[in-house]
């Protein structure tokens, strides 16, 4: 039996290949050598080579760990804001009924 292997599309490799150069930037910027990174997030410095080369099977565990380092992780938590879900908000108001009636009721308190 072959194991099954996933297929991935450019557009994603593409997404998480700039989410790691955005992670290397970040450390970068912030004078923070890969070791160091590594050490605070409590990764080992090959799994954060392998984030930040864009390696799409590194638990996202691990990048919030780094983005908690780096001061983002409250970015990883707005990610898919739910209340911001335009898509998502009006495929249920399409769904809202035409109107609202008052229902009768059966008399007992």
């Amino acid at each position: 039996m072959i194991p099954y292997k996933h297929t991935v599309s450019p557009a994603i490799s593409r997404s998480i290949g700039k989410l790691g150069t955005d992670v290397s930037r970040a450390r970068r910027r912030r004078r923070l050598t890969r070791a160091s990174l590594a050490e605070r997030s409590g990764v080992s410095v090959s799994t954060l080579k392998r984030l930040e080369g864009g390696d799409g099977s590194v638990a996202l565990e691990n990048l919030a760990r780094a983005l908690q380092v780096l001061g983002e992780l409250d970015r990883l938590a707005n990610l898919l804001d739910s209340g911001a879900d335009e898509l998502g908000i009006v495929l249920m108001d399409e769904q809202l009924p035409k109107r609202v009636r008052h229902r009768r009721s059966s008399g007992a308190l």
